[in-house]
């Protein structure tokens, strides 16, 4: 048995489950998502909790879920609570600012990059070298971060680039004359 899929998920007050044929809806306060079940798993809803069981004992099947399990888990603190990752611009005239649904990078190329902001993504630049990606979705968050990273990793002998916060980048020691 599965030491994760194993555990019911509790919902809390202000959360309402529903399950339409081979999918669960979830409604918060926050917002709502939705999540489409393997057929291989199966979802119970009893009172105030929600048990994941599978079919067989197959390894796939295994996995399977505990996967299951842990999204729904995500999926009921994202109506809840919602997700954020945050980043941290570092170099010389690095900065960004979020204008309407594109965010505007400039990271010392000979353009500005433009990342449109996707449906369901909020972010903030409280300082041009701080980038606040929230939502309701812990996949698309990450997602989103990870490509706005993407577009300039930190390097190991300076630090520049995109990072998130609390991020150790190894640093390397540059040539010696000698």
């Amino acid at each position: 048995m599965s030491r994760v899929g194993k555990k019911p998920v509790v919902i809390p007050s202000g959360v309402k489950v529903t399950q339409q044929g081979a999918s669960l809806n979830f409604q918060g306060p926050k917002g709502k998502l939705d999540l489409s079940l393997n057929p291989r798993v199966k979802v119970a809803l009893a009172d105030s909790r929600i048990e994941v069981s599978r079919s067989s004992n197959l390894p796939s099947d295994r996995a399977l879920h505990g996967l299951v399990r842990s999204l729904i888990q995500n999926m009921i603190l994202g109506v809840t609570q919602g997700f954020t990752k945050e980043l941290e611009i570092v170099g010389v005239g690095f900065k960004a600012q979020v204008k309407g649904k594109i965010i505007n990078l400039a990271l010392g190329f000979t353009h500005p990059i433009d990342y449109d902001i996707p449906e369901g993504i909020e972010i903030k630049c409280p300082n041009p070298t701080r980038v606040v990606v929230t939502g309701l979705d812990k996949q698309k968050v990450g997602q989103v971060a990870a490509d706005i990273r993407n577009f300039y990793k930190p390097e190991p002998y300076k630090g520049k680039g995109i990072h998130y916060v609390g991020e150790v980048i190894r640093r390397k020691q540059g040539k010696t004359v000698g």
